[in-house]
């Protein structure tokens, strides 16, 4: 009988409608190479349904918190069902950008200025002129980023969907370009440069199609290029990732070879028709479901 993979999908977070795109493209891609599929839109039941269903394997398809942040990782080592992506410890820390920073800061890469505040320190005394970044400091997808360009904080003290006491990460904002490089197993694919027609790439912009091109490999210093993918590779390691991860960078050109700063690190990149690592795949010569396929075989369990 053919591996039997259990697609999870959808999940509580504020990024379900994502993750069901998602979910059902990689589905869809695993039956087309003989994988027998279950789809399972995680809920509170999931322990339950995954016990009923014995899968091989988990392709695991969630985004945003209780998908990428180690939780449904420690649950499915402790039921010891082999899963894709990342391990507990590696997509607790990337979904925790301070921390991943941090540590990416003590590695040598360059990051942006910036520091931990609730938000509504922030309206009280922003630590920065404007423009700064103001983002939770810990969901996805730019979930809830907010560029304030100018002084006075009216962009923040309009914002009704974050809790004046939630953590924030305040940064100081880097003019420039927009990179990203995927990595996959051990080995970087390209550098995609990523050009939203208005504003930033913001949620609307990573999941609407005609909000933002995607020019690959990014026309850039072939140094620079290297850098990112270098820097890429080297955060995947450090945090011990598997599978496939996506690191997400500024650069700004005005400052040459220091003009480089990694933002973070993704344990659980889309996989919509409009998503980034697909595309990066595709260039290197390698179709969706193998991509998938690659993933697949490398599952694993840490328990």
């Amino acid at each position: 009988m053919s591996k039997h993979v259990a697609v999870l999908m959808g999940g509580l977070s504020v990024e379900r409608e994502v993750s069901l795109v998602s979910g059902d493209e990689c589905a869809r891609a695993l039956e087309s190479r003989g994988y027998r599929v279950t789809r399972v839109d995680a809920g509170h039941d999931l322990p339950r349904k995954l016990d009923e269903l014995q899968p091989d394997c988990v392709f695991n398809a969630l985004h945003g918190r209780l998908g990428e942040d180690g939780r449904v990782q420690g649950l499915l080592d402790w039921m010891r069902i082999p899963y894709t992506h990342s391990g507990v410890l590696a997509s607790a820390i990337a979904m925790d950008k301070p921390m991943a920073l941090r540590l990416f800061g003590g590695a040598g890469m360059r990051t942006p200025e910036g520091r931990v505040m609730t938000l509504a320190e922030v309206l009280a005394a922003p630590p920065f002129d404007a423009p700064y970044v103001v983002k939770p400091a810990a969901e996805g997808s730019s979930v809830g980023v907010t560029i304030i360009h100018e002084e006075d904080s009216r962009a923040l003290s309009e914002r009704n969907d974050v809790d004046p006491k939630a953590r924030v990460l305040v940064e100081r904002y880097i003019p420039g370009r927009e990179l990203t490089c995927a990595i996959l197993g051990d080995r970087a694919l390209t550098v995609t440069e990523i050009a939203p027609n208005k504003g930033f790439y913001d949620y609307c912009a990573k999941y609407t199609e005609g909000y933002a091109s995607h020019i690959l490999p990014a026309p850039v210093e072939e140094t620079v290029l290297q850098q990112v993918q270098e820097w890429s590779l080297a955060a995947h390691r450090l945090l011990g990732c598997r599978g496939v991860s996506r690191s997400d960078f500024r650069y700004d050109p005005a400052r040459g070879e220091s003009g480089l700063f990694i933002l973070e690190i993704n344990t659980q990149p889309g996989m919509t028709p409009l998503s980034l690592v697909p595309e990066q795949a595709a260039h290197c010569g390698m179709e969706f479901a193998d991509l998938l396929v690659e993933l697949v075989e490398a599952a694993r369990c840490d328990f």
